[in-house]
């Protein structure tokens, strides 16, 4: 059994209580915590198996198209400044400018980073999140770090030093891909969500977990992970110490107090929320893979593009089966859409609840349909959300898939929601449910093509 462990920040490779260049991957940047023996996620799909500097991909030196890019611009010419905080640096300010909630604040204190040595049981790193960007505030740190899904090339990972300059910016780095590009993240540059396990009193220990999202068991998430809100009364491995344990097994399958705030538990001077929001902890983990699902086919059929752009046939390797790769186009669309219409979502318990107001913070961005309905809308009794659709079909990177991909997604999304495909797992998903998914994006998906129209009685 292979153990992985990335996340937020791949940055190097770190045994706890000692550096190797030879051990676990270790997050640098901004999103995750660890564990992991095995996956407890589902079945591992494919994933993206050439280069990511590919000739249609060029991900080291091709254009980049993101938030980031846009205010490093601004500050450049002065149209654009941050303010600097003695005790949390530029975070409040970049918060503000890339309009990240504060509400979506996350603690993590598993030391899973190039800045592990300060990231403790009472000085957790503090991770907040928008549908396109991640931003991770050690305090005492001396950068920020951000990683951002680009239009193009999917996620892309930028620091910001923590000292007062007058005209600050963020430096793109590539060594987190020593973590961040793995067969965890489909091949491509990408965050995962890690719950990590807790290790005994022995410094040659190796941390292990695995990765979840919204197809994981409550009991196997947020290891390494603090957790605000209640948890329905059922175990999950949060808010308990990870690292120099007595017992490893003390914790597991025991249901945990519901914490309303991190209020007491460690100095929070600098963190601009008390909270670690259960309900943002759900939505990070569902929105790390849906991105990592839509890079995955973006490079996919932009390799397939590039192959047919060739004007010599020989050139494209006598060997290589063309339709194989547009296989692959196909195959990955199918992944995103099982994925998009939360098909295989575990169970969850009635009665999950929010401390921070994220919930609200997040639901009132919709778009809303003629109804008020909207994607964004939660369940919290049975599942995450109330329409089991993906919110992030509305994100840039969704709408910039290149055409045979859009083609292949949106096929793959009216064959399902139409009642063309019935079998299981698609059987879970009710006329009532499709009926109201397609009437949503009717009214807020722009791109969407014409062929999807209110259903009617025979797609029950």
């Amino acid at each position: 059994m292979t153990v992985r462990i990335p996340f937020v920040y791949f940055g190097s490779f770190r045994r706890f209580g000692k550096r190797s260049h030879s051990l676990i991957p270790v997050a640098v940047l901004i999103l995750v915590v660890l564990v992991g023996v095995g996956s407890l996620s589902g079945q591992r799909g494919g994933a993206f198996r050439a280069s990511r500097d590919h000739p249609a991909i060029r991900y080291t030196d091709g254009q980049v198209e993101n938030v980031v890019v846009d205010l490093n611009a601004d500050l450049q010419s002065g149209a654009a400044s941050l303010s600097y905080d003695e005790v949390s640096g530029y975070l409040p300010s970049v918060l503000d400018f890339l309009n990240v909630p504060t509400e979506s604040q996350l603690l993590v204190f598993s030391p899973t980073s190039l800045q592990a040595d300060l990231i403790r049981f009472d000085n957790p790193r503090a991770v907040f999140f928008a549908d396109d960007i991640a931003v991770g505030w050690v305090r005492g740190a001396e950068v920020l770090e951000l990683a951002v899904q680009d239009r193009q090339q999917g996620t892309v990972f930028y620091t910001l030093t923590q000292s007062e300059v007058d005209r600050p910016q963020f430096e793109r780095r590539e060594n987190c891909l020593a973590c961040h590009l793995s067969w965890d993240t489909l091949g491509v540059p990408g965050l995962q969500v890690l719950s990590m396990f807790p290790m005994p009193k022995d410094k040659n220990a190796y941390a292990s977990g695995h990765v979840t999202d919204h197809r994981s068991r409550l009991q196997d998430r947020w290891g390494g992970w603090y957790v605000t809100g209640a948890h329905g009364g059922v175990a999950h491995m949060g808010n308990v110490e990870v690292v120099d344990v007595d017992d490893p097994q003390a914790t597991f399958g025991v249901i945990p107090d519901v914490r309303p705030s991190m209020e007491g538990a460690f100095d929070l001077a600098g963190y601009p929320s008390s909270h670690s929001d259960i309900v943002a902890l759900m939505v990070l983990e569902h929105q790390a893979h849906m991105a990592n699902l839509i890079t995955r086919l973006s490079w996919e059929a932009r390799r397939v593009e590039h192959r047919e752009s060739m004007t010599v046939p020989s050139d494209r390797g006598r060997s290589t089966d063309d339709g194989r790769f547009n296989e692959l186009v196909d195959e990955a669309a199918l992944e995103l859409v099982d994925y998009l219409l939360f098909v295989d979502e575990a169970p969850m318990p009635s009665g999950v609840a929010g401390t921070s107001g994220f919930d609200s913070v997040f639901s009132e961005r919709g778009p809303f349909d003629q109804r008020g309905r909207s994607l964004r809308e939660f369940d919290l009794e049975e599942r995450l959300f109330r329409y089991p659709c993906s919110y992030m079909i509305y994100t840039s990177s969704f709408d910039a898939l290149p055409a045979r991909a859009l083609e292949a997604v949106f096929a793959r999304l009216w064959a399902v929601l139409s009642g063309e495909v019935t079998e299981a797992p698609y059987d879970r998903l009710s006329y009532a449910e499709r009926q109201a998914i397609v009437e949503i994006l009717i009214d807020t998906k722009t791109n969407l093509p014409d062929y999807f129209v209110p259903l009617s009685a025979t797609a029950r």
